[in-house]
C-alpha cells in the first residue's frame, strides 16, 4: 500500500460532536439564544485522502464478503451551529481498508459505501475493523454531504487495546501488526483522541456510536 499523501490533507476547523445526541439539546428559557451547547467540540477536519471515490453506492452493508471482525457504525448528525438540531437527508459516504489495508480501486467498490440520514439525523453502517497500512493509524474516511450548507471530511479511530486484540485475529494475523498501531502516526498523536471511538462488544465483533456536528 503506498504512503498516504500528507499533502492533500486539510487543516480547515470545523465543528464536530464528541457527545451523544442527548447532551445536544437546544438552549431553553426565556431570551436563550442558539449558541452550540457544551457538547459540540471544534476539532481539526481531515483531507479524504487518496482513495476517495464519488460511487453514490447507496448502501448500509458495505462488507462485500471481505473478512474481518465485524464492525457496526451507528452515526448521528446534528447542525452544530444551531443547537445541534438533527441533520436530515445528508449524504454520508464511508471507506477504508480491509483486513490486509488495502482500498477498492478502479471497479471494485469493497468497503464503501453510501447513507442518507433519516429524519432524526440517523444512519448505519455495518463493516469491518479496518487494517492497517503504511505509517498510519488504522482509521475509517467518512465524508458528509448536507444538501444545503458545508460539509465535514474527517476520519474515525480506534483504541489501541481494541485493535491490538483484533489484528491477533484471523485475517489480520497473516502478517505482523505495528506494537503501537496508533502511536507511530504523528496526525494521530495531534488530534486522534478527538475522533476516536470507542467501541463496545457485540456478539463476535464490536459496535460504537459517534455523533457529528456539522457547521
Amino acid at each position: 500500500m503506498a504512503e498516504y499523501d500528507t499533502s492533500r490533507t486539510s487543516r480547515r476547523t470545523v465543528l464536530l460532536a464528541a457527545a451523544l445526541t442527548a447532551s445536544c439539546g437546544a438552549p431553553t428559557g426565556r431570551g436563550a439564544t442558539a449558541a452550540p451547547p457544551p457538547g459540540c467540540v471544534l476539532t481539526v477536519e481531515a483531507g479524504e485522502g487518496p482513495y476517495y471515490l464519488d460511487l453514490d453506492k447507496v448502501r448500509s452493508d458495505i462488507t462485500e464478503g471481505r473478512a474481518g471482525v465485524a464492525f457496526r457504525l451507528d452515526l448521528t448528525l446534528v447542525r452544530a451551529s444551531d443547537g445541534c438540531r438533527p441533520l436530515a437527508d445528508a449524504a454520508v459516504d464511508v471507506w477504508h481498508a480491509d483486513a490486509a489495508g488495502d482500498y477498492s480501486t478502479a471497479k471494485a467498490t469493497f468497503l464503501r459505501g453510501t447513507q442518507v440520514t433519516d429524519a432524526a439525523g440517523r444512519c448505519t453502517f455495518t463493516t469491518i475493523v479496518p487494517g492497517w497500512y503504511a505509517g498510519l493509524a488504522p482509521h475509517i474516511h467518512f465524508k458528509v454531504r448536507p444538501d444545503s450548507g458545508k460539509g465535514v471530511t474527517s476520519q474515525f479511530f480506534f483504541p489501541e487495546p481494541i485493535l491490538r486484540q483484533v489484528y491477533a485475529r484471523h485475517p489480520y494475523s497473516r502478517r505482523p501488526a505495528p506494537a503501537h498501531p496508533n502511536e507511530r502516526d504523528g496526525r494521530y498523536r495531534e488530534t486522534g483522541s478527538t475522533m476516536t471511538l470507542a467501541p463496545t462488544a457485540e456478539s463476535a465483533g464490536y459496535r460504537a456510536a459517534y455523533t457529528v456536528g456539522v457547521a
